[in-house]
């Protein structure tokens, strides 16, 4: 590997944030390393509408990012592209070696660990280290190097290790960004409040072709399979380019570490297990799934085998005592959706006790998770909603089959299995919906049954465009769901501080994503008191 000189990093304090049981400094980027030309500061309020490469033939130009935390242990991750919307991102056949880095200060004076790893066409010249060996609870700093060039510096923040006593902790989630909808302001005002973790319940990327111009992004420079469905590798490989290069987003990932899951268009639209959502053959299929899924493994930072012949994506994460995180995989062992995958009402095919969402495996995972958590907070992270959002259509009381209201043995295994555990303090967090709505917990919404959690479902970042404070499925779904305590049709995310004593939801919005630099506000403050699965809307 190229030995890059020592290159100095300067560093702006900006404010003091209080997360945890911590108190720690704030950090803006104001400049790279020395020599490194038109480089965005670290949150990017002012980016451009274009995507933008930082200098020509920069290895680092799709951005760094760290995921899936441990006590002692963090995913570090990059991808080397040197000209990101070109076919193979510029890197050819070659292989390369990749330096990192990690410190305990951002200027990356106190390094605690460095290596080498290697960077192949294989998979994408994309590289994920496990670093091992780190203090729980702790911010770090990291950066590599490759090809001669040096990357930004990214935060990252470990685990607090299990059963250690935990004030607070920090936490957004964030879901669906379909790039031609519009900007990501919201990644920049999350980048901005830094959280602990960052949970990505999926839609990182849509697989349908994007419109002429760029869509609401008003740009040609895009690759060429943008204007196409993604088929195979090569077109997933150059979607996740084009989103990567987004500077809210890079952003975003340089600050906080991010537990990542798929949802549907990550593949193709509300596929479920071998079945693809047009009459594609089955064969075919399974190649394409197999593509986007190895596309998402090579875009994320997470600590996951390349998916192959029994890939596992469902997986959990826990913060000293205070939560359990069973982040949930819904696509890959679902039965297929009934009712045509219409929005219908509920029937004998709705609720045969054969059908799931989350296959028998898996469900056994959830519930035994439950059983011996021992945490304060029990969380399931996941991607479509669990309650009913029922609205009224024709005289039928109509709901999506492609949540858990399409899958209502399933939903009453699982919830009514939490309910005999006596699991406390559950709460469901969710997307898909584009929309933030917050409600109760049950398993079943059709005649009384107790309220066992609270669910949030968080909006899109940008999917749907700019949205409405209410719309008129909000107006309806208020209308035909009682337990739904709270509504809100704009795009942003949630952005959550849970103590012992209670979980605090704040519903990030802002006005419209035509513009990268849009300011976001707070709607509403949900809190969940600890105890009781009551909600209080303000």
């Amino acid at each position: 590997m190229s030995s890059p000189s020592h290159i100095p990093l300067r560093v702006t304090p900006d404010k003091v944030l209080r997360a945890g049981t911590t108190r720690r400094r704030f950090l803006t980027w104001t400049a790279l390393a020395a020599g490194l030309a038109t480089a965005p500061t670290l949150f990017a309020t002012d980016a451009a509408s274009a995507p933008r490469v930082r200098g020509a033939g920069h290895p680092f130009a799709l951005g760094i990012a760290s995921g899936d935390p441990l006590p002692d242990a963090v995913i570090l991750w990059t991808r080397l592209a040197t000209d990101p919307l070109a076919p193979g991102a510029g890197m050819r056949a070659d292989t390369h070696d990749v330096g990192w880095e990690v410190a305990r200060d951002e200027r990356m004076r106190s390094v605690v660990a460095r290596g080498v790893t290697r960077a192949g066409p294989d998979t994408g010249h994309c590289v994920h280290v496990d670093v091992r060996g780190l203090a729980p609870g702790t911010d770090y700093f990291y950066r590599f190097r490759a090809l001669g060039e040096i990357s930004e510096v990214g935060r990252t923040r470990t685990a607090q290790r299990v059963g250690t006593p935990t004030g607070a902790l920090s936490l957004a989630f964030a879901s669906c960004q379909a790039w031609a909808d519009g900007h990501y302001p919201a990644f920049g005002d999350m980048a901005r409040e830094a959280p602990d973790v960052v949970f990505h319940l999926g839609d990182y990327i849509y697989e349908k072709p994007i419109p002429m111009g760029g869509g609401a992004r008003d740009t040609a420079v895009v690759p060429a399979s943008a204007y196409r469905e993604c088929r195979d590798l090569d077109d997933y490989r150059e979607r996740y380019a084009l989103y990567k290069l987004d500077p809210n987003l890079q952003a975003a990932h340089r600050m906080s570490p991010f537990i990542t899951i798929f949802d549907d268009h990550e593949v193709d639209n509300n596929w479920a297990a071998d079945t693809p959502e047009d009459d594609q053959p089955i064969p075919q299929f399974l190649l394409r799934r197999a593509a986007g899924m190895r596309a998402w493994w090579e875009n994320t930072a997470v600590r996951l085998a390349p998916p192959g012949r029994g890939f596992r994506a469902y997986r959990r994460f826990t913060f000293g005592d205070l939560a359990r995180f069973s982040v949930l995989d819904t696509r890959t062992h679902r039965s297929d959706q009934v009712n045509g995958d219409n929005d219908t009402g509920q029937n004998a095919a709705t609720a045969d006790p054969r059908r799931t969402i989350t296959g028998a495996a898996q469900e056994r995972w959830i519930l035994d998770g439950l059983a011996a958590s021992g945490c304060r907070w029990n969380v399931l992270a996941h991607q479509t909603t669990i309650a009913d959002l029922a609205r009224e259509r024709d005289g039928v009381r109509a709901v999506s089959m492609d949540g858990w209201s399409g899958y209502e043995a399933s939903r009453a295994r699982v919830l009514d299995g939490a309910r005999e555990r006596r699991t406390p303090n559950l709460v469901s967090i969710v997307g898909d919906i584009h929309r933030n709505v917050v409600s109760e917990l049950r398993s079943t919404y059709t005649r009384p049954a107790p309220t066992v959690g609270v669910e949030l479902a968080g909006t899109s970042i940008s999917s749907g465009g700019d949205g409405a404070d209410s719309d008129e499925s909000d107006r309806q779904l208020k209308a035909a769901s009682p337990h739904v305590r709270f509504g809100n049709a704009q795009r942003g995310y949630v952005l959550n501080t849970i103590t012992h004593d209670r979980w605090e939801a704040r519903f990030r919005v802002c006005p419209t994503v035509s513009t990268a630099d849009a300011r976001l506000h707070t709607r509403a403050v949900v809190t969940i008191p600890a105890g009781r699965p009551e909600v209080e809307v303000l």
